[in-house]
């Protein structure tokens, strides 16, 4: 108690950084400029009922959801055999999942556009074996494989960290009540890693929805998802009301979907304690 000043940097950061610009976003998103000043309105929530802004908003919704799956599905197998005490080059295969976060989030997606252009690697290597060449870039494709190789290590970290928890011995003793693999792990293992699958696809999916820079490199240009729809509100067409208010109904979206996985997350101290 007596050292309770040292927390005061972290709550002069929280206020900086955290609760000033929450508060400006939530008067922009609530009030429109006109002759007189600001004044409050919820003109930007009705004016993102339309149509086209619900489209970007679903569009940004599936291909989260999509990429989260996949992530799902490749991570979950690769965190149980990291998991694996049998396994002996569980190091080398960690490090090859860590090793890219070291390096800049836009450098590795910019790597992405050399191996998937027209004339990029993965084409000369099919065109030297002479098989038909592929064109994903600037597709769904390429924003799902950027979504899934970026985000791939934090859906694999939280339930590697939860799988090395479990004790070894319920194991044993499924197995030695005649349980066989496929039992032991429905039975056991799935359900006490349930808590570093819902952080994981926390993780995954709150950075996924609201991502601008993979879809504008992977996607094109005119590729709109929900975070390139609210960078163009800030920084081209300047219309910040509305871009905040799109942020505010984002946030809304990320909090449901929180709220959804925590009922699932009874153990609240699994992956999440990773992080």
């Amino acid at each position: 108690m007596k050292k309770k000043w040292l927390s005061y940097p972290y709550l002069v950061w929280m206020a900086i950084f955290i609760i000033i610009p929450s508060l400006l976003i939530l008067f922009y998103g609530f009030t429109v400029k006109d002759e007189q000043g600001f004044r409050f309105s919820l003109q930007n929530f009705y004016r993102f009922c339309d149509p086209i802004f619900f489209g970007v908003l679903f569009k940004s919704l599936w291909l989260a959801l999509l990429s989260t799956f996949v992530c799902l599905i490749v991570g979950y197998p690769v965190a149980l055999i990291l998991a694996s005490k049998e396994y002996s080059k569980k190091t080398t295969m960690s490090l090859l999942f860590i090793i890219p976060m070291w390096m800049n989030f836009l450098l590795r997606t910019y790597a992405w556009l050399t191996l998937l252009e027209k004339n990029g690697i993965i084409n000369s290597i099919l065109s030297f074996f002479h098989l038909p060449t592929i064109n994903i870039l600037y597709t769904n494709g390429a924003v799902i494989l950027g979504m899934v190789y970026n985000f791939l290590p934090f859906m694999i970290l939280p339930i590697y960290t939860v799988l090395m928890k479990i004790d070894n011995k319920l194991v044993e003793a499924a197995q030695d009540l005649g349980g066989n693999w496929v039992t032991v792990f429905r039975r056991v293992i799935l359900p006490l890693s349930l808590p570093g699958v819902m952080s994981g696809l926390t993780m995954v999916f709150m950075p996924a929805v609201t991502t601008f820079v993979i879809s504008k490199l992977l996607g094109g240009a005119q590729y709109t998802l929900i975070g390139n729809l609210i960078e163009r509100q800030f920084l081209t067409v300047y219309d910040w009301n509305f871009g905040a208010t799109i942020s505010i109904i984002m946030m809304i979206f990320i909090l449901i979907s929180i709220a959804i996985m925590s009922r699932f997350d009874e153990d609240k101290g699994g992956g999440a304690a990773l992080w």
